[in-house]
């Protein structure tokens, strides 16, 4: 059989996905404030009016998400949906650049909402104060021309990426941690284009691959990454450019250097028709908000003196500077594979409280309340003047 005789798919053009030139926008003046971005030619009236009528979602709030949004709004963009359970703290302050010192202890949705309105006042914002979860995704996500995500768990972007597959949506994908930033643009055109499933096949194991809150991460890389998502969108949706579809953008911001890799679908991959729960199926820690009921270190002597069960959940490759005294091992992955009632009560802690707060509530989502150490092993021996011994694990 010949090559003309096999049928061969064309390949997805994503300037395919522009918006329509007569779709009806949100009533938004096309005055000075855009002057600029349209004198550019590949831009122009059209464009801006393809941004004005355009839609997207943005999963996340955070790093990646404050400069994404801000970009988004002041480019134009008509409406943005932005998704965030979390409220602001002041860690937050020095990456997510969106917020404010007086926003501490709100919001981060409703917060981002505010801001980006009276950033814009013509660009609709909608905030929901929820995670995008595998029972909710295709309702939440349908009726977008796009998706943003810039979250930081890995159950969150296998589950934004399933739902777009689903939907047929493109997806702007973004990661930051420590000095290193990747982006790309994901579609998965009818089983012709490329998702992240197809870069990442399998998710990593439990505590595998740490967290920014574990690792740290600049915020300036924030910034670079962040507004590399925006600015992939804005392509995507005024159909400019040469568009990040099929190609991995790698950032070292150490050697001030970008390099790019070209990714392809696994042709052995069959297209996502369902929402698989990952959290569930790899026991990874998924979304979640701010701890529900926490404890602090000062709090730990005492609750172990009446007899609290203290949890550490952490991986064993983990614990090489130790673990307080008192507490019991017992990974993430297993404590919620074999969870029953003996945990109700118990404190549970990891690295630096993500992990512990995301397994407090998949166990209440159970009828299982646990607590969760606030700063996690990171505040223990951070803490000077608390008396909680650190020791080595026997073995």
């Amino acid at each position: 059989m010949t090559r003309d005789e096999q049928q061969i798919p064309a390949p997805p053009r994503i300037i395919d996905l522009m918006i329509p030139a007569d779709r009806g926008a949100v009533s938004m003046s096309i005055d000075e404030r855009y002057t600029r971005q349209m004198r550019l030619p590949q831009l122009g009236e059209l464009g801006q009016g393809r941004l004005a009528a355009a839609k997207v979602a943005v999963i996340g709030a955070g790093g990646l998400g404050a400069p994404v949004l801000s970009y988004l709004a002041a480019a134009g963009v008509g409406r943005i949906t932005v998704f965030d359970p979390d409220t602001v703290d002041a860690t937050n302050l020095h990456r997510q650049v969106l917020f404010t010192a007086s926003d501490v202890g709100r919001s981060k949705a409703v917060a981002a909402a505010e801001h980006l309105h009276s950033q814009n006042p013509e660009v609709s914002v909608t905030a929901v104060v929820d995670v995008v979860t595998p029972a909710t995704a295709l309702e939440q996500l349908a009726g977008h021309d796009l998706v943003l995500d810039g979250t930081d768990n890995f159950p969150t972007r296998y589950l934004a990426s399933d739902a777009c597959e689903i939907l047929d949506l493109p997806l702007v994908w973004g990661s930051i941690l420590a000095f290193s930033g990747q982006v790309s643009v994901f579609w998965g055109a009818g089983g012709r284009g490329v998702t992240y499933r197809d870069v990442h096949p399998v998710p990593p194991r439990p505590g595998e691959v740490p967290s920014c809150s574990e690792a740290g991460v600049l915020g300036m890389l924030c910034g670079v990454i962040g507004s590399s998502m925006a600015m992939e969108a804005v392509k995507v949706l005024a159909g400019m450019g040469d568009v990040l579809f099929g190609r991995l953008a790698l950032y070292d911001a150490l050697r001030a250097r970008w390099d790019e890799i070209p990714i392809a679908r696994d042709p052995r991959r069959v297209p996502v028709t369902e929402i698989e729960d990952v959290m569930l199926t790899c026991e990874l820690p998924g979304p979640t908000g701010p701890a529900t009921d926490e404890v602090a270190v000062a709090d730990l002597p005492g609750l172990l003196a009446a007899g609290v069960r203290v949890i550490d959940i952490r991986e064993p490759s983990e614990l090489g500077d130790g673990l307080v005294h008192g507490a019991e091992h017992l990974p993430m992955g297993a404590l919620l594979a074999g969870a029953d009632e003996s945990l109700e009560g118990a404190v549970l802690y990891c690295a630096a409280g993500s992990r512990s707060a995301s397994a407090q509530r998949s166990l209440a989502e159970r009828g299982i309340r646990v607590r969760s150490l606030r700063g996690g092993f990171a505040a223990v021996v951070g803490e000077s003047g608390a008396a909680v011994e650190v020791v080595r694990p026997e073995g």
